[in-house]
């Protein structure tokens, strides 16, 4: 096995050539090492400075933020929530049992409906109780549910009576009795503050004391319940990633290293990115989100490795030796390099995010290239600034493990047992290879976008339950809905505009898949079917009685604009958007009989159904683009189209498989997968460009070609194989996230990983050897080697 680390060689090599594929870059982390103590004391402050600008970060906790845009839709979907802010502000408490309508639980209904309005912060709430009885002429209707309930047979009918009030059915009653819905509007105050937590607490306390002993189950959902409900995941999530990721990288690194200096060499420079790179993304202002959640095993990923490859590195001339000082400056010389074009390559990952239409996509692609320019640097300078400082007795240590170091010396065994297998038939090995890229390819192409709202917020709190619940009994709990915005001068009560609404009201009843829906019509009908009034000074009367945040609901403060509004269950988008499609063209008709009425079908499930799609397939494009602009990259820094032709198939394989993958489980593509896929794809790349790095000091004018491959393969292999250990094990925490996007970016990232590592062993190894044979018999030279001259 040729494992001797031929250290004078690779220093010769360096000095007459080739041209740094970094361009020289690499050296900015020797610059740290010539005052080590002096760096450390400016590494504290900046420590110092990020643990303040970590406390800076705020968490943003917006359902809308994945589609929030320079859209006209989005500006809409904004426009309608500030002048009709129901939906942002309500909380939906969901009680159900097949005893809901009996006397006793009714009466226990009715004081949490008393109470809840005394909790501090809620401005007012509909329930069944808000019901009227059919209005006497001339004067205003009397209450649903009297002081005293009846009793006996009298009671009977009386709950027939009001499962059969139109303005409750199917909206805050089901069908069947079993389940009502109480509306809980906010104040918008609390719910953008951090009074939003005790606010729903208190609301928990009130449901459970005044329900106790009650047989009913009541749960809590709505906007404010979701948010309140990721921003606790998110908090509690971010401390998980945080200390798994610690933990990994210091296990890993003091089982194979076993001394603690050296694991602080390998793991601390990925530790404090991390801290550096969050105090940074706070002092810029940047908000925590599902996506920049993951910023932390991000960090770790892209630093961790050629952290890794640094010390490795460093470690084998210290073994061979070399003195301290000497050790990590040269391994910064041979391996810096490929450390800068790994978060090149990186950073090329995350400004393919660039390419989607959301805001926050395009956050956490600006955030993790900040990310990533603070890792490389953090890694080049620390460690050999903590090797110097941190090594001690660098004749006693090369002794020591000259003789003693049976875990790295099975893994270079292992690695040479791969690459004599791989450069054997380089030509079969390349064939195969490309045959299983292009099948898998094949399969991803097929993929569908799929997006869910439910995917977004903790699947294992109450307010996805509750959501299904009203999803089953009351046609769903996600709001869409049509604006009607009046031409200049239009009265809210004139024939045209009321004539309008009713018709924009009977095409959403209409529509299949749209239920429970609200409107100005709906009190309109009630009037003129139970008390015989058609007339628009009763109307006006009534709506003038209404409190004004239930007015609000379906009617502009300034009288200029209505809503229309329904409820969908919480589909897949591919299934809302029919429906919503459906519906915008079937308003057609009333935009011809009435034109000047600007109308149109908005709402957070209309924006997601019409937008999640569209911007799926272009990040999936994006990442396409990105096969192509990294290759090209990397053929660019190696000077050689050969290397560039034999980084593809090994940066694709991760991604294809991971795609196929989704498809045996029945997944589409999602945002958080695709994202995980470009991010991974440039991240997967680190081993490949590793490897490349040390090929081309092996592959010298007169080497056999074989040779090379092996001898670079047992060099950089046992870091690879321990890096990608620690990285998919730091990733894979996240599947003890309660947030569904979370979990699957994290399984599909650490997947990705691993994938990327077997490319890198039986996909890469005999593409390069077969590409290198090619192009010694064509031009008669070596691929890499041809640099010197």
């Amino acid at each position: 096995m040729h494992d001797k680390v031929p250290h004078d060689a690779d220093m010769n090599k360096l000095r007459k050539g080739p041209v740094s594929i970094a361009f020289g870059l690499e050296r900015i982390g020797l610059i740290a090492v010539k005052a080590p103590v002096l760096s450390c004391v400016i590494l504290l402050a900046l420590v110092i400075g990020a643990i303040f600008g970590i406390q800076r970060i705020k968490i943003d906790d917006s359902l809308s933020q994945l589609f929030r845009s320079d859209s006209k839709e989005y500006r809409q979907y904004e426009e309608v929530t500030k002048r009709f802010p129901s939906t942002e502000f309500d909380v939906l408490v969901v009680i159900e049992g097949k005893t809901l309508l009996a006397r006793e639980n009714l009466e226990k209904m009715r004081d949490l409906v008393t109470d809840l309005q005394l909790v501090d912060g809620v401005r007012g709430l509909i329930s069944i109780f808000s019901a009227r009885q059919t209005p006497a002429p001339g004067k205003l209707p009397a209450a649903l549910f009297p002081n005293e309930l009846p009793q006996g047979a009298d009671y009977d009918k009386f709950i027939e009576t009001v499962k059969q009030n139109e303005l409750i059915r199917g909206k805050l009653l089901s069908d069947d009795g079993t389940l009502a819905l109480v509306v809980l509007s906010l104040d918008p105050a609390v719910v953008s503050n951090n009074k939003l937590t005790g606010v729903v607490a208190d609301i928990r306390k009130t449901m459970n004391d005044d329900l106790a002993n009650s047989g009913l189950t009541k749960e809590l959902s709505g906007v404010p319940v979701m948010q309140l409900e990721i921003r606790n995941a998110v908090e509690r999530d971010g401390l998980i990633y945080n200390i798994a990721g610690i933990l990994a990288g210091c296990i890993i690194a003091i089982i194979f290293f076993r001394k603690v200096s050296f694991m602080i060499v390998a793991a601390f420079p990925p530790l404090l990115a991390i801290l550096l790179s969050l105090g940074a993304l706070g002092w810029a202002g940047f908000s925590l989100n599902m996506f920049l959640n993951v910023m932390t095993p991000l960090i770790m990923v892209i630093s961790f490795a050629d952290s890794m490859q640094l010390t490795f590195a460093a470690r084998d001339r210290l073994i061979a030796g070399e003195d301290k000082y000497s050790a990590f400056t040269n391994a910064v010389r041979v391996v810096g390099p490929a450390c800068v074009l790994t978060h090149g390559t990186a950073g090329i990952s995350f400004l393919a995010l660039q390419f989607s239409d959301s805001d926050l996509i395009r956050a956490f692609g600006e955030a993790g290239l900040a990310a990533t320019i603070i890792a490389l640097l953090a890694v080049l300078s620390l460690v050999p600034v903590f090797g110097v400082l941190l090594v001690r007795n660098e004749k006693i240590f090369a002794q020591k493990f000259q003789t003693a170091d049976a875990g790295v010396q099975a893994l270079r065994a292992f690695c040479y047992w791969i690459a004599v297998r791989m450069v054997g038939r380089p030509g079969l090995f390349s064939l195969i290879s490309l045959i299983v890229v292009v099948g898998l390819g094949v399969v991803y192409a097929n993929l569908e976008p799929r997006y869910r709202l439910a995917d977004q917020v903790p699947d294992k709190e109450q307010a996805v339950a509750a959501s299904g619940r009203l999803d089953a009994k009351l046609t769903g709990a996600n709001p869409i809905d049509v604006l009607i915005e009046f031409p200049k001068g239009a009265d809210l009560y004139s024939p045209d505009t009321l004539a309008t609404i009713a018709e924009v009201h009977a095409m959403v009843e209409k529509q299949a898949g749209v239920g429970n829906v609200w409107s100005l019509e709906t009190l309109r009908r009630w009037l003129a079917e139970k008390a015989g009034s058609t007339d628009v000074a009763t109307l006006k009367e009534y709506v003038s009685v209404i409190p004004e945040h239930l007015v609000r609901r379906f009617i502009s403060a300034d009288q200029t604009a209505v809503v229309v509004s329904g409820r969908v269950p919480d589909s897949d988008s591919s299934q809302i958007l029919p429906v919503v499609d459906k519906l915008d063209t079937a308003l057609n008709a009333v935009r011809t009989k009435h034109p000047g009425y600007e109308i149109a079908v908005t709402g957070l499930s209309a924006i997601a159904a019409r937008n999640s799609a569209g911007m799926i397939e272009k990040l999936n494009h994006g990442l396409t683009i990105e096969f192509g602009l990294v290759a090209v990259f990397i053929g660019l820094a190696f000077r050689s189209w050969v290397v560039m032709l034999a980084c593809i198939l090994p940066g694709i394989f991760p991604v294809v498989l991971a795609g196929f993958v989704l498809w045996l489980l029945g997944e589409g593509l999602q945002f958080a997968s695709v994202v995980a896929l470009t991010v991974s794809f440039g991240l997967g790349l680190s081993a490949t460009i590793h490897f490349l790095n040390r090929l081309r000091l092996e592959d010298t004018p007169g080497t056999d070609p074989a040779i090379a491959v092996e001898r670079a393969t047992v060099l950089v292999g046992p870091a690879l194989i321990l890096t990608t250990v620690v990285l998919a094990c730091g990733l894979v925490v996240t599947v003890f996230s309660d947030l569904p996007s979370l979990r699957l970016f994290g399984w599909l990232s650490a997947f990705s990983m691993v994938a990327a590592l077997v490319a890198d062993l039986f996909i890469l190894r005999p593409t390069a050897m077969w590409l290198i044979n090619l192009q010694q018999r064509l031009t008669g030279s070596s691929v890499l080697a041809k640099q010197e001259k």
